[in-house]
């Protein structure tokens, strides 16, 4: 028999959750770059013998911009799948996700990344997400829940339609009537411990 929550959505096995939950959790790494003037195959071995990758910037009907961005930085944040940068570029920030990466087939260095810009709106969703994720595990670890059944409730809402604010405000509210349940089923088991004549009495 399959069990579903009051909602009747099926839950999300934990292992789901954990990849899901890495998915949703996308790391923002500030980073600065710098303007690119030159161009071509010996200015760019020149850069990355310097520390520097060249890349461009682009999307969100904004002109391409050629900079260079710092090797070592980059090869770290590149570690983590989904990562999105803030980029401090001429004086301002824009937040971007790399489009393509482009490596050294035999080394596996960074030779050239394309960054495309994030939107406003996409930034702001990725942003309440992350939220919900994290103010749902903190509420279930603070009743005595496994996080993990939390976030699979409200990434199950998110899936189903429902805003972010929204999954985790019912995720939250499963969490606490099942805490409750469970307060009262040890409270029960308690009394009737209590109330049971000692063995041999």
């Amino acid at each position: 028999m399959v069990h579903r929550d009051r909602r009747g959505r099926r839950p999300t096995r934990f292992a789901e959750v954990d990849r899901r939950t890495r998915r949703m959790l996308v790391p923002a790494v500030a980073i600065t770059a710098s303007p690119r003037s030159e161009f071509g195959k010996g200015a760019a071995r020149k850069l990355r013998r310097a520390g520097q990758i060249p890349a461009v910037i682009y999307g969100s009907g904004a002109e391409l911009v050629h900079v260079t961005l710092p090797a070592h930085e980059l090869g770290l944040a590149l570690r983590t799948s989904r990562v999105v940068f803030t980029i401090d570029y001429a004086g301002a920030l824009i937040t971007a996700k790399p489009r393509d990466v482009q490596r050294d087939p035999v080394r596996r260095v960074i030779e050239h990344i394309d960054l495309i810009i994030i939107t406003k709106e996409e930034a702001a969703e990725r942003g309440a997400i992350g939220d919900a994720i994290r103010a749902t595990e903190a509420a279930a670890t603070e009743a005595g829940m496994d996080p993990a059944a939390a976030v699979a409730a409200m990434e199950d809402a998110i899936a189903h339609g429902e805003s972010a604010s929204d999954a985790a405000d019912h995720a939250l509210s499963d969490v606490r009537e099942k805490a409750e349940e469970y307060s009262a089923a040890n409270a029960h088991a308690a009394e009737a411990t209590a109330e049971a004549p000692a063995e041999g009495a």
